[in-house]
């Protein structure tokens, strides 16, 4: 099984609004998105970094989306 690449979060934003999530706010340097069941999402936003792994696991467990559902919507960006 393929590992998760790192990803910024800008990338990871547009992958969640493809799964349906939407942002609607941002405070500070973190980024508030929410889909159509009221799952909210925090993305830290720190530019010139990427997500470290563990986070970025933790971040698709609450949205929903399994390891290869990921690496599918990042290939097809």
């Amino acid at each position: 099984m393929p590992k998760i690449p790192p990803i910024n979060s800008s990338q990871l934003i547009k992958i969640l609004e493809k799964e349906g999530f939407h942002v609607i706010r941002q405070k500070g340097s973190h980024v508030i998105l929410i889909n159509q069941e009221k799952t909210r999402i925090i993305i830290p936003m720190h530019p010139g970094k990427d997500i470290k792994p563990g986070l970025l696991r933790a971040i698709l467990r609450e949205a929903g989306i399994n390891r290869e559902k990921f690496l599918q919507l990042l290939k097809g960006r």
